[in-house]
C-alpha cells in the first residue's frame, strides 16, 4: 500500500523552487505531488534552493517536506553530499524518483547506500539533445556516462515519448520492459478553450535556444503584414531574437517574458493559431497546453511534434524552414472555416491522453508494481 510508503524527488541539478517560480513553473510542477499527496504518507522534495524555499510555497500538504540546501554549498558538492545531509529522511522513503538526468546521480548515490527503488524519470532524452545540440565530445561523453550508470542502477526508467525509449533501449542496451512511456501531464481544466483567439495573432511559448528556431519563425512572420507575433519565455539567446524580432517586425511582435502557468492560458486563447517551430522536440508542455486551450497549432515535422500532431487532423505540420513556415500560416488564415476542427480534435487528443489525472494513475501504477516484487 502507497499510503504507508515514502517517495523522495530528487530536483534537477541546482534547481530549486525559487527558480520554478521565477521562469513561471511553480504551480505546474507542484501540481502532481499535491495531487500524489493523497496517494503517500509521505513526500519529500529535495531542492538546491536555500533556505527561502522552505518558505516559498505556503498551502503543501501537511506530509510534504521541502529539503533545501540550508548550508549554501556550492551546488555539485551539495549533490554529492545529498544521501548523507539527508540520511534520516531518505531511510524512510520506499521510492526515490529523479525530475529529469541531470543531477540524477544524487539519488543514484542513495539507492546504493540505502537500498531503495530508483524511478529515473526524464522530461526528455539528454544525451540525445546533446548530440543534436552538437555539444563538445567532452560534454556528450561525460553525459552519456551519467545517463549509462543512471539507467544501469534504476529499478524503472520513466520517459515521455516513444521515440526516447527507443533511443535509450538501443543506445544504453537496456531491456524494453524496464523503460514506460508516460508524456508529460496537462491540468485539463485549467488549459481549456476560453475564447476563438483572434487569427491575425500567432503565439509561441518556450525557452528562447537556437533549438526552437525562432529567427526562421520571424522571417516566416516578417512577409505576413496581418500577423503579430507574440513571444512569451526568455533564454540565452533572449537579446539576439529580441533584435532581430524587433527589427524585422517592428511593433507587430510582442515580448510578455516569463509567464506564470496559471496565467497561460489567457495569454494562449488571445490568439487562434499556436506555433512551436523546433529543430527537436521531446514531449513539449507547451504545444499540449496550447491543444488543450483549443488553439490551431503549427508545429515542424520534427520527433516529438510528429508524434503529437497529425496533419490536418488536429493541428498543422511543416518543415523547418521560413518558407514552409510561411506557408503553413497562409494556409490557415485562408481556410478558416475548414481549420475549426482542428482546435476541437486537438482538444480532445490532450483530453483522452494527456490529462493529469490519466497521466498519474500511470505513474502510481509504476510505484505500485514495487510492491509485488
Amino acid at each position: 500500500m502507497l499510503k504507508q510508503k515514502t517517495l523522495a524527488l530528487f530536483f534537477t541539478y541546482s534547481v530549486s523552487l525559487r527558480e520554478w517560480q521565477r521562469v513561471g513553473n511553480l504551480d505546474r510542477e507542484l501540481k502532481p505531488y499535491i495531487k500524489m499527496a493523497e496517494d503517500f504518507k509521505s513526500i519529500y522534495l529535495i531542492t538546491y534552493g536555500k533556505n527561502e524555499d522552505q518558505n516559498i510555497v505556503t498551502g503543501l500538504p501537511s506530509n510534504i517536506t521541502v529539503l533545501s540546501n540550508k548550508w549554501n554549498m556550492p551546488s555539485f558538492l551539495y549533490s554529492l553530499l545529498i544521501p548523507f545531509l539527508f540520511y534520516k529522511e531518505i531511510k524512510t522513503c520506499f521510492i526515490l524518483k529523479t525530475c529529469q538526468m541531470n543531477g540524477a546521480w544524487s539519488a543514484v548515490l542513495a539507492k546504493l547506500l540505502l537500498r531503495k527503488k530508483l524511478v529515473i524519470r526524464c522530461g526528455y532524452e539528454w544525451y540525445d539533445f546533446a548530440i543534436r545540440d552538437n555539444k563538445s565530445i567532452f560534454k556528450r561523453t561525460l553525459i552519456r556516462l551519467i545517463e549509462y550508470f543512471s539507467y544501469s542502477f534504476a529499478d524503472k526508467i520513466v520517459i515521455t515519448s516513444e521515440s526516447a525509449k527507443l533511443f535509450i533501449i538501443k543506445n544504453f542496451h537496456i531491456n524494453s520492459s524496464k523503460v514506460l512511456v508516460i508524456p508529460n501531464y496537462i491540468d485539463t481544466d485549467l488549459f481549456k478553450p476560453l475564447q476563438k483567439g483572434l487569427k491575425s495573432k500567432v503565439t509561441f511559448v518556450g525557452r528562447f535556444t537556437k533549438q526552437k528556431n525562432l529567427h526562421a519563425l520571424v522571417d516566416a512572420i516578417s512577409g505576413i503584414p496581418e500577423i503579430e507575433l507574440s513571444l512569451v519565455g526568455s533564454g540565452e539567446l533572449s537579446s539576439d531574437v529580441i533584435n532581430y524580432a524587433t527589427k524585422q517586425l517592428k511593433e507587430r511582435v510582442k515580448f510578455l517574458g516569463n509567464i506564470p502557468n496559471d496565467q497561460l492560458p489567457n495569454i494562449l486563447c488571445e490568439s487562434q493559431i499556436f506555433i512551436l517551430p523546433s529543430f527537436y522536440e521531446g514531449n513539449p508542455k507547451t504545444l499540449l497546453e496550447a491543444m488543450s486551450c483549443g488553439r490551431i497549432c503549427v508545429g515542424t515535422k520534427v520527433e516529438g511534434i510528429e508524434a503529437i500532431i497529425h496533419h490536418k487532423k488536429n493541428g498543422y505540420l511543416c518543415d523547418t524552414d521560413s518558407g514552409s513556415i510561411h506557408s503553413a500560416l497562409l494556409d490557415i488564415l485562408r481556410n478558416e472555416d475548414s481549420i475549426e476542427a482542428l482546435g476541437v480534435n486537438a482538444r480532445e487528443n490532450i483530453v483522452d491522453n494527456f490529462s493529469l489525472d490519466k497521466c498519474l494513475k500511470k505513474e502510481l501504477s509504476v510505484y505500485s508494481s514495487f510492491n509485488h516484487v
